[in-house]
């Protein structure tokens, strides 16, 4: 992986191990990639870490779904869950193929280095 791709996909999964939003799993997934960076582990654990990215990145129709079922309203709580909604269906209309929250943010910017990060 060439080094700006490599400084790039580190300061963004960095984002991504801080943010809020990310799950215990995608953390764990997060951590376990930068620690094998720069060992013979590399290759692998980017395989690996770009299957756990894929998997729990959320699409926008999901989370429009989760937002407004009875789920959704237990997480976000009953008034909260509307808004929610709304803003996934705003940035949808808008373009938006994922959720916008950070931790999405952050795989969908380090899953644009995809290819690069597997040469």
């Amino acid at each position: 992986m060439k080094k700006e791709v490599l400084d790039f996909v580190v300061a963004k999964t960095q984002e991504l191990i801080d943010a809020p939003t990310c799950s215990s799993e995608t953390r764990a997934s997060a951590k376990e990639w930068l620690s094998a960076v720069g060992t013979e582990k590399e290759a692998d654990e980017t395989r690996k870490y770009i299957a756990e990215l894929e998997a729990d990145i959320m699409p926008i129709d999901t989370l429009i779904a989760f937002a407004e079922s009875e789920g959704g309203a237990k997480v976000f709580g009953p008034d909260k869950t509307k808004e929610v909604a709304q803003h996934a269906k705003d940035i949808k209309a808008a373009g938006a193929v994922y959720c916008d929250c950070p931790a999405c943010a952050a795989v969908e910017e380090i899953l644009k280095k995809k290819e690069e990060m597997l040469q």
